[in-house]
């Protein structure tokens, strides 16, 4: 898989750090000049000094090749904006750090579904640990090439019920995010625009769930 990242902040240091582990092809595009040679120096990928904004120099990373583009910069701005050139090249996979929750909204109302908020993530934790909840268990609990997933609904399975809708092998679903409302599997919901599917799957499944679920996929059967 080909990977870009923009903006080497630790998580995007430590993401690069893991894909390049797992044997992805990672581009970072950082534009401090001595911050970028110090990752040239410790990561086994190739490291671009420049502003990852610049569709210019998205290109020089071959972002029509990519098959993922992870924005997260300092900016919510830098990353919304670095989406929606990703979104013009069509990169299959768009994720966008976003710290301030007026952004969220923002980038949700631009029709991205994969944000990443870290103060939410934090509080969410914090908030289940008061609880008594232990959700870094989860880890735990899923062992060798479990994988929890959720994609976006298409138009192949709105208006139908979620048991109808049958998944690659050895996958299975666990409900529906609606909002902010969870419907589990068990009340055999039916799909609706805007909702995303949570799976169960395996490791060598995932790729085939996220084909199953494109708008590509969606169109060639309509």
């Amino acid at each position: 898989m080909r990977v870009i990242i923009t903006g080497a902040s630790t998580l995007g240091k430590h993401l690069a750090l893991k894909l390049v582990r797992r044997k992805n092809e990672v581009i970072v595009i950082e534009r401090d000049p001595k911050y970028a040679k110090e990752l040239a120096e410790s990561l086994d990928c190739t490291i671009i000094n420049a502003e990852g904004t610049r569709p210019d120099i998205l290109e020089k990373a071959a972002i029509e090749k990519a098959d993922a583009i992870v924005a997260c910069t300092d900016h919510d701005q830098d990353n919304i904006l670095i989406g929606l050139i990703a979104r013009n090249y069509k990169v299959p996979k768009i994720i966008l750090r976003i710290h301030d929750t007026q952004f969220v909204e923002v980038a949700k109302q631009l029709g991205f579904n994969d944000l990443i908020n870290p103060s939410q993530i934090a509080s969410s934790i914090i908030s289940d640990t008061l609880r008594g909840v232990d959700t870094i268990e989860l880890n735990s609990l899923v062992h060798g090439d479990v994988r929890f997933i959720s994609v976006l609904a298409t138009s192949r399975q709105i208006n139908r019920h979620l048991n109808d809708v049958t998944l690659p092998r050895k996958s299975a679903f666990i409900g529906i995010y609606r909002g902010n409302e969870f419907i589990l599997f068990g009340e055999n919901p039916v799909v609706k625009e805007g909702d995303k599917v949570a799976i169960i799957t395996t490791a060598d499944q995932v790729n085939k769930i996220r084909e199953f679920f494109s708008e590509h996929e969606a169109s060639k059967t309509e």
